[in-house]
């Protein structure tokens, strides 16, 4: 079967099931109260299938075209890739724009076209977040085909990859994971399923629509995405059983409508597992070995259309579940900290609470789960080879990934959604410590000595890698005097504006801060005693420098905390009213000592780095001058005894 055949008979799958959303969604039924109308009922789940399929097609076209595929001199792979992104681009975002609509109509129940329709679509879709989210995607996506039809190369393409998935991530914040008894966790499994399931389902279909076209290297792009794919499968797998856990009581609700579907998209889903290993099992390994294995690559076809067919119909049910009431809905609560934070007010703040209370902060703690295992993988990968990798950094970038997941998890962040000086601790050790351990693990340096290099010039993790950490931007952002700035200048903008209230009280502008803390802390340090490669160090001495005056600058940040009349974030802190902090004034001046205390021993652990390069270049350079003067009889010395002994004889003349 040739992708003239798959192409037509996934379309027609993608239709029938497409109609299997609309009836499972209630779209036949009129609704009692406020019913929006036939367009409204039946448009909605359409154009939301039409939506996931076109955005996982042009995410599959871009990973394609950007990251995997080869390209000759007579090949135009790329440029069909790009056109391919480009068109289910603009249909992933005109159906996002009609889905923006028909998603207002069923909000305020009212039809399409209806007196004030469009004026109160315009209104409301900006400001209320189930609404702004799925118009911003669609900004996005057309965003995205632009840039496509503008017929960008490798790089282009690559960009524009990364650029549809962050264009994916305001969906996140839409439809039941807003509305989970866990509001946060429900919103990062989303995410997480989201991403995998697009990547995945989008590379299966670009690989089926540009099958003929790929020639020899289908076995090179069948391999590189297996690897992918596997990983989407566990991403898929976890944030559906994270999200199931969210939404069911118990196993009785596998009995409600929810839970039916739940099950039939468990089903899906352990098809396509089975689908998978036989796919890397029966094709790649054996294409591995022969490229040209006919029966092979037939097999891959077969294969890949019946992954398209049950992607299809997972697809079609998740439209359909995405419309029904989960069994567990999270109410609205009178208690303050909850409507602000989404969760309870921890009891009374003491060492027992801070080092024995727990709360999984899922994402995070995911990435530091996998940022410590590919890492332990990529050091036994060294040491099969005969290679060497230092015991210490390995233990550097362990301790601080654990760090970082008890500062988020822990008590630190358990109590800093509350309280000033709890938050700041949680803030200078995720900015000050946690990067100074990650640093000296060199993650970088051991990911380029164990990722294999692509020799076809296509951009690999050891490709992109490489490009980061040599590009203009990283050479402008890694200056020591530039991140310094970027670091104490986002401080107060962080402190004395409204981003400090808005990362208290939404799941957004909590993880942007987390990310912000921890990239800017790492950038930091990285200038200053970093062992990776990247741009040119300065000298020990001006890093030195660098450091005492951002120490300086830090220590009047704190002072001003400390001796500041003014609370800030204050409507936040005063709605909250914790028993144990009856005045959030005081905690604020206690969070400016914790600013000013915290911030000396990564300091004096920096400032001993630094010396103690500084000592080892200057030792390094003595030898060196010490071996010159062995070989040449201290030419250097003996020359500038000349020099002087000239300049004697000159002055005795005169």
């Amino acid at each position: 079967m040739t992708h003239r055949v798959l192409t037509p008979f996934a379309a027609a799958v993608a239709l029938t099931v497409c109609t299997i959303a609309v009836l499972a969604g209630g779209a036949a039924n009129p609704l009692e109260l406020l019913d929006p109308g036939p367009l409204v009922r039946w448009g909605l789940p359409l154009t939301r299938t039409v939506h996931d399929l076109a955005a996982a097609l042009t995410i599959g076209a871009l990973l394609l075209g950007g990251l995997l595929v080869p390209e000759t001199t007579s090949s135009r792979r790329r440029v069909i890739a790009g056109r391919v992104a480009a068109w289910s681009a603009l249909a992933w975002g005109l159906a996002g724009v009609a889905r923006a609509v028909l998603a207002y109509g069923d909000a305020a129940g009212v039809p399409v076209g209806s007196e004030g329709f469009w004026t109160g679509a315009w209104k409301f879709t900006w400001d209320l977040e189930v609404l702004r989210a799925p118009a911003i995607t669609a900004v996005g996506a057309l965003s995205v085909s632009a840039w496509c039809f503008l017929n960008p190369r490798r790089n282009g393409l690559a960009w524009a990859f990364f650029g549809a998935l962050l264009a994916l991530w305001p969906l996140a914040l839409s439809g039941h994971a807003a509305g989970s008894a866990d509001h946060e966790t429900g919103v990062d499994s989303l995410a997480v399923h989201l991403l995998s399931v697009t990547i995945w389902v989008g590379g299966i279909a670009a690989i089926a629509a540009m099958w003929n076209t790929l020639g020899k290297s289908a076995s090179v792009v069948l391999q590189r995405f297996s690897t992918i794919a596997l990983w989407c499968y566990v991403g898929v797998a976890g944030s559906g059983v994270l999200a199931a856990l969210l939404r069911l009581r118990s196993l009785s609700d596998l009995g409600s409508a929810y839970g039916v579907l739940l099950l039939l998209k468990v089903g899906a889903l352990v098809a396509l597992g089975v689908i998978g290993a036989r796919q890397r099992s029966a094709v790649v390994e054996r294409l591995k070995k022969d490229p040209q294995d006919k029966p092979a690559r037939s097999l891959a076809v077969r294969l890949a259309s019946v992954e398209v067919v049950i992607m299809a119909v997972a697809i079609g049910l998740a439209t359909a579940l995405a419309r029904t009431a989960p069994p567990v809905v999270q109410e609205e609560s009178a208690d303050p900290v909850v409507a602000l934070t989404g969760y309870p007010a921890p009891p009374q703040i003491s060492a027992a609470e801070i080092f024995g209370s727990w709360r999984t902060q899922w994402l995070f703690t995911s990435v530091a789960v996998v940022a410590v295992l590919v890492y332990l993988r990529w050091v036994r990968r060294l040491q099969q080879r005969g290679d060497k990798w230092p015991i210490d950094r390995t233990i550097s970038w362990c301790f601080g990934w654990a760090l970082f997941v008890f500062m988020i998890s822990g008590g630190p962040g358990i109590y800093g959604r509350v309280m000033f000086s709890a938050h700041m601790a949680e803030h200078m050790m995720l900015s000050m410590v946690v990067p100074i351990f990650l640093v000296r693990g060199a993650g970088v340096t051991l990911a380029l000595r164990a990722l294999p290099k692509r020799n076809d010039k296509t951009l690999g993790p050891r490709e992109l890698l490489l490009a980061s950490v040599h590009s203009r931007v990283l050479n402008v952002v890694a200056n020591p005097a530039i991140i310094a700035t970027i670091v104490l200048g986002t401080l107060i903008l962080f402190y004395y504006t409204g981003w400090f209230e808005f990362a208290l009280t939404t799941h957004t502008g909590h993880l942007t801060m987390i990310i912000h803390f921890v990239l800017s802390g790492y950038l930091f340090a990285w200038s200053l005693v970093g062992i990776d490669p990247g741009p040119r160090k300065w000298p020990a001495p001006i890093r030195l420098l660098v450091l005492l005056v951002t120490v300086a600058f830090h220590a009047f940040f704190g002072v001003a905390l400390m001796t500041g009349t003014d609370l800030l974030a204050g409507d936040f802190f005063t709605r909250v009213g914790l028993s144990y902090v009856p005045d959030p004034l005081l905690d604020q001046q206690r969070a400016g000592t914790v600013a000013w205390g915290v911030g000396e021993v990564p300091t004096l652990v920096l400032t001993m780095l630094i010396a103690f390069e500084w000592y080892r270049t200057d030792s390094r350079d003595a030898e060196r001058q010490e071996r010159k003067a062995e070989r040449d009889g201290d030419s250097d010395l003996n020359a500038y005894n000349d020099y002087l002994a000239g300049l004697g004889r000159g002055r005795g003349g005169s």
